[in-house]
This record gives structure tokens, sequence and C-alpha cells, in this order.
């Protein structure tokens, strides 16, 4: 199962890189970047990896943060522990239109995605290792782009037009059916209640929900590892 589960999952990956490429958004988004095309080297190393088991409880994202997934590839994707932690590895090259507040430094990148430095610093603390984490729990996002405002302010998928979220939130769906038919999850958990959600609209069987670890969340900054692990167990996935 793992070797067509893997090649499944990335042929969904480069399938849904076409179709949100084929879509088109305005004002006032004025910068769309697509990790799946620009870093698919590495999101395909994440998948190589850590993405050929079934029956793990999968957790859901809503879509990459600029200092995450947009310059490693890997959703929640912290430069540091994408890299160092979990070993990912894969050219980075550069989203078709870079905003100049917002650069593509792969790797390199010094600054932290706080989400993802709170979801994959509690995974290696609680784990210890990258594949005593994985052996239970594998995480994706829901939507691959990210949007920004000409301001480089970032505008998440939940706040565009409905004509423009609705072709979106179609291929999205499919993609992440389709992932999800593929992984066979014991449990699909939304981290924050967007992610459960879609999650529920493209299962349409039960979803969880954690706390979303965005600092812009007072309740996630007051101890988001502790409450995530609560929640966790109150779903009957972790002991």
């Amino acid at each position: 199962m793992r070797g067509g589960c893997l090649r499944s999952l990335r042929a969904i990956a480069r399938r849904l890189a076409d179709e949100v490429d084929a879509l088109t958004f305005g004002p006032p988004v004025t910068h769309v970047y697509n990790p799946l095309r620009y870093a698919f080297e590495a999101h395909a190393d994440y998948l190589r990896k850590y993405g050929g088991e079934t029956g793990r409880v999968i957790l859901i994202g809503m879509n990459p943060g600029p200092w995450g997934m947009v310059q490693t590839g890997v959703p929640f994707g912290e430069v540091g522990l994408v890299r160092d932690w979990m070993g990912i590895e894969g050219r980075i090259d550069q989203p078709e239109r870079p905003h100049p507040k917002r650069p593509v430094q792969g790797f390199d990148c010094a600054r932290s995605e706080v989400s993802g430095a709170r979801l994959w610093g509690w995974a290696r603390d609680r784990f210890q290792t990258p594949e005593a984490f994985f052996a239970r729990f594998f995480v994706l996002n829901f939507c691959p782009l990210v949007f920004m405002e000409e301001s480089a302010r970032n505008r998440t998928p939940d706040k565009l037009p409905a004509e423009e979220r609705a072709p979106l939130f179609e291929v999205c769906h499919l993609a992440l059916a389709e992932s999800l038919a593929l992984l066979a999850p014991r449990l699909v958990v939304g981290v924050g209640t967007f992610a459960e959600a879609r999650a529920k609209e493209a299962t349409g069987r039960p979803v969880g929900r954690i706390l979303h670890p965005s600092p812009a969340s007072p309740i996630a900054n007051r101890g988001w590892a502790a409450q995530a692990e609560a929640q966790l167990q109150a779903l009957g996935v972790l002991d």
C-alpha cells in the first residue's frame, strides 16, 4: 500500500497545484504563492518520508504561512524543525511573482513561523523522533495557496469573495477527500474551526478539532501545547 499511496498523494498534489494555478484572484489580493509549485521537491520529500502509512490521525490546517510552508513546502513548516528535526530536503525555487516584503529564502530563511514552531515543537517534545510522531499522525493543509495584499498583509481563504472562494474550495475539497481516502485515517482533526469545517465537508464524517496555534489567538498564547494535548486526549488519540 505504501508505494501506491505515495505515488497517488504526489499525483493529487501535482493536480491540485495545476488546478489552483488556473484560478484568478482580484483586489485586495495582489500576490498569490503556490508552494506546491515552486517547493514541490521538498513537499514530495515530506510525502516520501512520512506520508505512506494508513490508519493514523490526520491533522488538517488551513493554508500555508509566510514563514512556514511558503519557505519549506511542508504544512506548518517552520524552517528549523522541518530541516533539522524532520530532515526534509529539496530545491526551493521562487513563486512566479514574489512580493518584495515576503521573500522566499527556503531553508535559509531566518524567520520563525510561530504556528509551525508550536505544532512541530510539540510533536518533537512529545514524541522525540519524527518517526514516533508520524507513526500516529500526519499533517495536511486544506488549501495550498498564500494570498497577500499590496501591503504584504496575509488574507486567509475564508476572507476571499464568494465568487473566488467557491471554485478554490471545490478543488481543495476534492484533493483533501481523495488524500483522506488513500490515508484511511483513524480520525481527522481540524486545526482550528475553519479546517474542521472544511474537513467535515470533504469527508462527510465526524471530525475532531484542536486549537489553532496562531499567535493571533489569545487562547493559543496561553500555553498552546498543553491545551492541544488535552484536546487530543479527550478525542481518544493520545494516552
